[in-house]
């Protein structure tokens, strides 16, 4: 999918990127940090990260398309660097997302009903940890990449 009706995808899917990835990534934190949230978002959170682990290689193909269309520039080469790595903040925002959810379920603290009360605190909290950490940085790299794209279009 690298034109919609015509036009270039990867203008067009971006913006759907911009948008998915940070509301993935800040549902996610608002689920590790505030308990009725993470309950009233049930699998919204799991399924908002997914859209975004699905929304990241097609926007990168169809910017790597696009990218054979034009004239290179250093700021498009770090923006086609940068955006070659945003799956590897956004695959783990997804686990971790999943993970957290599943862990807070009470469908599935049903069956883990063995599994001691300070083990499943320790997971919540690491968790919780890597959350964070990998969810400010995909909010990081959406701008980072974002800030690299402009300027290969705007400054060259």
């Amino acid at each position: 999918m690298n034109t919609i009706n015509g036009l270039p995808a990867h203008p067009l899917l971006v913006h759907l990127a911009v948008v998915v990835i940070p509301l993935a990534a800040i549902i996610a934190v608002l689920a590790v940090f505030w308990p009725a949230a993470r309950r009233w978002l049930g699998p919204a959170t799991p399924l908002v990260a997914l859209l975004a682990l699905v929304v990241t290689p097609l926007t990168t193909s169809a910017g790597e398309a696009l990218e054979k269309r034009t004239r290179p520039n250093p700021a498009l080469e770090t923006h086609v660097n940068l955006g070659d790595q945003m799956i590897y903040w956004v695959a783990p925002l997804f686990v971790l997302a999943t993970l957290m959810w599943a862990l807070h379920t009470p469908l599935l603290r049903r069956y883990s009903a063995t599994i001691p009360a300070g083990a499943s605190r320790v997971a919540s909290v690491v968790l919780g940890v890597l959350t964070v950490i990998v969810s400010i940085g995909a909010i990081v790299w959406v701008y980072r990449i974002g800030d690299s794209g402009a300027q290969s279009v705007w400054s060259h």
